[in-house]
């Protein structure tokens, strides 16, 4: 994989199943005052990043504290699942709002390496649940929606090496 430029500010929009690496993949090329993480803010709102009840009220926050940010423009990265059109809707729309560009980083790895890394998690996400994910980002990659969202650009991470090899260099206008 090579490196991938990243205008600075922008929104970077991760999307793939959970176990995936996403989160991982945030930490390891990101400040964490730059991620906007769904898991975080049910676990600040409801106790327990699992707690689904927290949902809607958590991707509520992270639209607020996405504007915020790119306010005073500030790089932001939203870590959720990220696999619909309509999940992805609202930060295309912000980062249009604000006259940046919208990154998306697809976390594509096979079944079973997403089943292995969700089962060695801390917090293992149902199989059942994972294979939905996984079903929704197919449906999405062959379906080509990335493509008509209106991305400014979009990197597929398709394996193990494309994730640990992945670079990020950033560049500010002039």
């Amino acid at each position: 994989m090579a490196d991938i430029l990243i205008p600075d500010p922008s929104v970077i929009v991760l999307i793939g199943p959970a176990g995936s690496g996403k989160t991982t993949l945030a930490a390891r090329h990101f400040a964490a005052a730059e991620i906007l993480s769904s898991d975080a803010l049910r676990a600040r709102i409801a106790g327990d990043e699992r707690d689904q009840r927290a949902t809607s009220a958590a991707f509520r926050e992270i639209g607020v504290a996405l504007d915020r940010r790119l306010a005073v423009d500030l790089l932001t990265v939203i870590d959720a699942t990220n696999l619909r059109p309509a999940d992805r809707r609202p930060w295309l729309a912000a980062a249009r709002r604000h006259h940046v560009p919208a990154i998306a980083i697809v976390v594509d790895l096979p079944k079973g390496l997403v089943q292995s890394q969700n089962a060695g998690r801390d917090r293992v996400v149902d199989a059942e649940v994972v294979d939905r994910h996984l079903a929704l980002l197919r449906r999405t990659i062959e379906r080509a929606d990335l493509e008509r969202e209106g991305w400014d650009a979009v990197v597929r991470l398709r394996s193990r090496a494309d994730v640990r090899d992945l670079s990020v260099v950033r560049s500010r206008p002039s």
